[in-house]
């Protein structure tokens, strides 16, 4: 299984994957393809799943050991990227929550959402090159299934999933390149981290396929894996240390997993082994490199190999649903 992985990673890395003679390749608009449960293994087996997974795992690599305020290379797509998720942010603050009975999944998200979904295609055509503009329709739809679903107002895995796929097309087209690494986590999926929780807190989004206490978290998964990779072989921090509040507060700002253990504390009342169960027990783990292997795992398992989860997933021409190609 280690080696398949390995193997995985390699295949997926992000400086083999800009596609050859962009002229003549035919990009096509995501659609679903996992309509029942047999279908899973159709996507188990798919050249998106192996592009996928190698994509987080080579990330994880990339980030491990490493802080969130360290030096790293900022290319002018990421910046392109952050300017995308502040101009989703802008529009929060132009579409204020409504006045309605319900305390939950607050309707003034489908007219926020209805704006990106008009405009998606042109933000994305802000990052990448004019010479690359066909690709802009098919990678859009990663886009627009990245920040929940307007008619159940909702947000899960499944969505943080397409945002995760949004930038693995961006690798694949050669917008992002492999030393854009640090800054795809650091910068720009740390910055679609904050506009998605101030979209969880102003409309009161309904955790998507919640398991309550027994998830891992109501609404993320990603910013666990990658952040206990940043915190391996950490001299001081041990993984039962991120349930004192001081270490929190003194170290949220350099690592990923603190930032979202942080805002669990904000959200949920109460001791934290009820509300967070499964988080309680990783903090028993004796290692952080234990903790990250385990997180990988039980993402494949309770997020990767879920139909309900899976189920929304797109498939295109940059993450296909054929076999891989052995």
């Amino acid at each position: 299984m280690a080696e398949r992985e390995k193997q995985m990673e390699a295949d997926s890395s992000p400086e083999d994957k800009v596609l050859p003679s962009l002229p003549n390749y035919s990009f096509m608009i995501p659609k679903k393809e996992i309509n029942m449960v047999p279908d899973m293994a159709k996507w188990k087996c798919s050249q998106a799943y192996a592009d996928y997974i190698g994509f987080i795992l080579t990330l994880n690599g990339g980030v491990k050991g490493k802080k969130l305020t360290c030096e790293y290379k900022i290319s002018e797509p990421i910046e392109k990227l952050v300017a995308l998720l502040n101009t989703l942010d802008c529009w929060i603050d132009e579409t204020p929550p409504e006045e309605q009975p319900s305390r939950f999944g607050n309707k003034a998200f489908r007219t926020w959402y209805s704006k990106l979904d008009q405009e998606a295609e042109n933000l994305v055509a802000t990052v990448i090159p004019q010479q690359l503009s066909a690709a802009a329709p098919e990678v859009a739809v990663y886009l627009k299934e990245s920040v929940g679903n307007p008619t159940r107002i909702d947000y899960g895995t499944g969505h943080e999933a397409a945002f995760a796929a949004f930038l693995c097309c961006l690798c694949k087209i050669g917008v992002l390149q492999v030393d854009d690494q640090l800054a795809i986590v650091f910068r720009v999926f740390n910055r679609y981290l904050e506009v998605m929780r101030k979209l969880q807190k102003t409309y009161r989004m309904e955790p998507a396929g919640s398991q309550g206490v027994w998830g891992l978290d109501d609404f993320q998964f990603l910013p666990f894996i990658w952040g206990s990779a940043q915190l391996i072989d950490h001299p001081t921090l041990e993984p039962c240390h991120f349930l004192a509040e001081k270490v929190v507060n003194d170290n949220h700002n350099d690592y990923m997993f603190l930032e979202c253990i942080l805002f669990i504390t904000q959200m949920k009342t109460g001791p934290f082994a009820e509300h967070s169960n499964q988080l309680w027990n990783i903090s028993a783990v004796p290692s952080w490199a234990k903790v990250n292997q385990g997180l990988i795992r039980m993402y494949k398992a309770e997020c990767l190999e879920k139909f309900p989860v899976i189920q929304h997933f797109k498939f295109g021409s940059l993450l296909s649903i054929h076999p891989v190609k052995s």
